[in-house]
C-alpha cells in the first residue's frame, strides 16, 4: 500500500516576535514567550491553531518525569482525564493518543533557529522521525536535553508558570490557549479553497481533453498507463502545487475540528 503523504502547509500568520502564548491548564496558567523571529513557521502555525480553538479541551497524554510532558493530540479532545490514562495504558480499545495530527505537516526549523536549545520550560514541536512531519503536537522540556536540539524545533520558553509545567501529568486538561499580542489573522481560507476548486476543475477538463486529443491523433484508445501519463502532463500544466497544498491543509484541519468522536 502506498504511503499517504500529507500536504505541506505554509502558515500565513507572520509573527511579530512579541506574541505570548497563555495556556490555561488544570493546574494553573502557563505563559510562554514565542520565538516568532527565530521559528516563524512553527510559531505562525501554533498561533493559527490556537486562534481557531484547536488546543482547547485537549489533554496532555505523555509524561516522562524529569524529561518531557506532551500534548496537542486531537484524539484526546472528547476524553476525560481517566479515559486518557486508560488509553495510554492501552485499556481503551481503538483509542491511541499521540497518533493523530491536524491533517497536514509543516517544515522543520531547528537548523535555522539560533535559540534551538532544549532547556527547562522550553516549548517544542514534536513529530515522528520523518523530516518535516510535525504539525500540532508539542512538548515542554522538564530539564536540559541537548540531544533533542537537532531533532525538534524549539519555538517558545516558559516565562511564568514553570511550576505548573512540572505539575502537569497524563490526562491533565488544557482549558484554553490564547495568544497575547497577536495581530489580525489571515482571513483568506475561503478564497484559497475556492481558487483550488477552480484549478482542480480546470485540471480535470484539461486531462479529459488531452486524452481525447491523443486518442484522436493515434486513431485508437490509449493504454491505462498512457492515459495516466497524458493526464499527469496536462494536470501539471494547470495545477499550482503550493495552492493545492494550502487548500488541502485547510480542508484537513476543518475535518479535524469538526470531528468529535463519541466513545
Amino acid at each position: 500500500m502506498a504511503r499517504v503523504v500529507k500536504p505541506l502547509y505554509r502558515p500565513r500568520y507572520v509573527p511579530s516576535g512579541r506574541e505570548i502564548a497563555v495556556i490555561d491548564t488544570a493546574h494553573g496558567t502557563i505563559r510562554v514567550e514565542l520565538f516568532g523571529k527565530e521559528a516563524p513557521g512553527t510559531v505562525g502555525n501554533f498561533i493559527e491553531l490556537a486562534s481557531k480553538g484547536f488546543y482547547d479541551k485537549l489533554n496532555f497524554y505523555g509524561k516522562v518525569d524529569g524529561d518531557v510532558v506532551v500534548g496537542g493530540c486531537p484524539t484526546t479532545r472528547p476524553l476525560s482525564p481517566q479515559q486518557v490514562r486508560m488509553a495510554v495504558r492501552e485499556e481503551l480499545r481503538g483509542v491511541h493518543p499521540g497518533m493523530k495530527d491536524c491533517g497536514y505537516r509543516i517544515r522543520d526549523e531547528w537548523a535555522s533557529n539560533p535559540r534551538n536549545r532544549h532547556e527547562d520550560g522550553t516549548l517544542s514541536l514534536t513529530h515522528r522521525n520523518a523530516q518535516d512531519s510535525g504539525s500540532c503536537q508539542f512538548f515542554f522540556s522538564l530539564s536540559s536535553h541537548p540531544e533533542y536540539d537537532e531533532r525538534f524545533v524549539v519555538f517558545g520558553q516558559t516565562i511564568e508558570g514553570l511550576d505548573v509545567v512540572h505539575r502537569l501529568g497524563i490526562g491533565d486538561l488544557i482549558t484554553s490557549v490564547h495568544i497575547e499580542g497577536a495581530h489580525e489573522l489571515p482571513a483568506d481560507d475561503e478564497l484559497i479553497v475556492a481558487k483550488d476548486d477552480a484549478q482542480q476543475a480546470a485540471a480535470q477538463t484539461a486531462e479529459d481533453e488531452a486524452i481525447t486529443r491523443a486518442e484522436a491523433e493515434r486513431g485508437e484508445a490509449l493504454s491505462a498507463a498512457e492515459r495516466q501519463e497524458v493526464a499527469r502532463t496536462a494536470r501539471a500544466a494547470i495545477i499550482d502545487d503550493e495552492l493545492q497544498d494550502q487548500a488541502a491543509s485547510i480542508r484537513a484541519l476543518r475535518r479535524v475540528l469538526a470531528k468529535r468522536p463519541v466513545l
